[in-house]
């Protein structure tokens, strides 16, 4: 297969522009012949073609109407398959995380015009559930790769971030007052990126998605994200590995799926979880 990324590792700035701001963006990251199969892959995929079959009114009927949510995403063709561990993706990675780090989980999603906006939020789980594994964890790293096959413009189903928010504790900044536009010291970034672009995103900060108007010149928006963790107990939504992705897999795959999923109660019994193999954690 070709390759994926234009580059093959972060410069110090971008890693400086992460650390200090929460995020890297990566405009046009992706190879022109990778950009292209992805998004051919993507809208080949059953349940897209499927949600572009609905009527407005089938799609009214959904619970997020006009957006396509799929997580975890596990139907994933050469190309979404190559974003597990392409150069880049190690890279990156292996900076902040260090060697030894797990991938959490996966989804898709494709927005449609009419599609709600989602609020500020953070995707760091652990700040808000008491059990002793959460307090413990709170302070570990949670690095989403967003990838954005078509890219998008400023206003329509664009991505913000509050820079420099990942050194806040969240509980500081609950739902009503982020609705209210108090973001406290941090700057509102309203990002437009074009297509085939990659954002590098401490889970801690915070961001969202704005709406996608009715009569946006963009058709629809493809969006993927990729959640590695450090090793450790599972987080939240680290996700159950499928058979058929552990057949003849790398050393690299086998670390990074080698790993308790998240299953209801699998945070009591302390001593007994403390004391499991690596494989658990």
């Amino acid at each position: 297969m070709a390759r994926i990324f234009r580059i093959d590792s972060p410069t110090a700035r971008h890693l400086e522009c992460f650390y200090e701001e929460g995020y890297v963006a990566f405009p046009d990251l992706f190879a022109d012949e990778a950009r292209q199969g992805f998004v051919d892959e993507l809208m080949h995929l059953r349940p897209v073609e499927d949600f572009f079959k609905k009527s407005d009114a089938e799609l009214r009927e959904l619970g997020k109407p006009y957006r396509l949510s799929v997580k975890p995403w596990n139907d994933k063709g050469p190309w979404a398959d190559g974003l597990f561990d392409a150069p880049f993706v190690r890279s990156i990675l292996r900076k902040i995380l260090g060697e030894s780090y797990h991938f959490c989980h996966s989804s898709l999603a494709v927005s449609i015009r009419g599609a709600a906006g989602i609020r500020f939020h953070q995707d760091h789980h652990h700040w808000f559930h008491a059990h002793p594994v959460n307090r413990n964890q709170r302070d570990r790293w949670y690095i989403q790769m967003l990838y954005y096959p078509n890219g998008f413009s400023r206003g329509d189903g664009s991505l913000s971030i509050l820079a420099g928010s990942q050194k806040a504790s969240p509980l500081e900044f609950p739902a009503d007052r982020l609705s209210r536009g108090d973001f406290g010291p941090f700057r509102r970034v309203d990002l437009e990126l074009p297509p085939g672009s990659v954002v590098v995103l401490n889970a801690r900060a915070f961001h969202g998605v704005s709406q996608k108007p009715v009569n946006s010149t963009q058709r629809y928006r493809l969006f993927s994200n990729y959640i590695f963790k450090e090793a450790g107990p599972p987080h939240l939504n680290t996700q159950e590995i499928p058979q058929r992705w552990l057949h003849g897999v790398s050393g690299h795959r086998k670390q990074i799926f080698d790993r308790r999923s998240y299953t209801e109660g699998c945070w009591d019994g302390g001593e007994k979880l403390k004391s499991c193999s690596a494989r658990c954690w």
